[in-house]
């Protein structure tokens, strides 16, 4: 009996293995898990009736207020300060929301299933995006449910499909860049009621000090300065006047390049805080 070893045909060469340690492998792997991730959280949001009232009920409730509380005291009649205030709550309710995304984040930490993530074998930073992403459909359906609301309660456009496109693109883009600004901050301060705290005392600031509620001509002259630049009174106005007729190429071109700048200083903070979290 021959003792030699049998020696195997060697394997026909063929494609060399994907270096998955190398940034364009990276990128695709990191996108698709954030997308599932993303998934789970709006599956989240689906099972969980109070997330379930921020978007939904919360838009209709801040509409029905502001219309027919401050309506006839600022405009005199509910239906004309209808058609100037929807644009604006529209945006105010986005705004509010991208604040839960810092929350949220704050309360996934605490709760330590960002450390359950990291032992999986998916992309360090899917998490963080998945967050958000997920955040950013629950915006898109805000804002929808607002601007329906406002049209069965008569608000009236000549808006055609484009133009529409463009309000929830300009908002969910304004919305986008503060999302970083709140993932810092949760990132910063690890406790969800603390994150919420000074959201609040960040929002009601720029929100109310603008062109959202009234015209930024009724309010003191030392004021009307800073509503001119307030990046919430720009989205507004540009909102305002694809909605409802007026300039928007200067104010949407002002409003997106705020929006650029957030995201080019607190994207890079937010996630170097966060690898230092995690």
């Amino acid at each position: 009996m021959s003792t030699a070893l049998e020696t195997r045909p060697a394997p026909p060469p063929g494609p060399a293995p994907l270096d998955t340690s190398s940034p364009a492998s990276r990128v695709p792997s990191t996108l698709r898990h954030g997308a599932t991730l993303a998934w789970r959280g709006l599956v989240k949001t689906v099972h969980s009736p109070e997330a379930l009232i921020d978007v939904t009920l919360q838009p209709i409730i801040f509409l029905l207020l502001f219309v027919y509380v401050f309506g006839g005291a600022i405009s005199g009649d509910s239906a004309t300060y209808l058609q100037f205030a929807l644009p604006g709550v529209l945006l105010q309710t986005v705004v509010f929301a991208s604040a839960g995304t810092g929350v949220g984040l704050a309360e996934d930490l605490k709760t330590g299933i960002f450390d359950r993530f990291r032992s999986l074998p998916i992309s360090r930073g899917a998490p963080l995006l998945g967050a958000i992403g997920a955040d950013l459909v629950r915006y898109l359906t805000s804002g929808v449910i607002m601007l329906a609301f406002g049209t069965l309660l008569g608000f009236r456009t000549d808006a055609g499909p484009l133009a529409i496109l463009a309000v929830f693109g300009l908002v969910i883009v304004f919305a986008f860049a503060l999302c970083w600004v709140f993932t810092a901050l949760a990132m910063v301060v690890r406790e969800p009621r603390s994150v919420q705290g000074i959201s609040a005392m960040i929002m009601l600031p720029i929100t109310f000090a603008s062109s959202v509620f009234v015209p930024a001509e009724t309010m003191p002259g030392w004021l009307q300065g800073f509503v001119a630049v307030n990046p919430v009174s720009l989205t507004a106005d540009a909102v305002r006047g694809l909605l409802n007729g007026g300039p928007v190429a200067g104010p949407a071109t002002a409003s997106l390049l705020v929006a650029g700048v957030v995201v080019a200083i607190f994207a890079p903070i937010a996630v170097v805080l966060y690898r230092r979290r995690t």
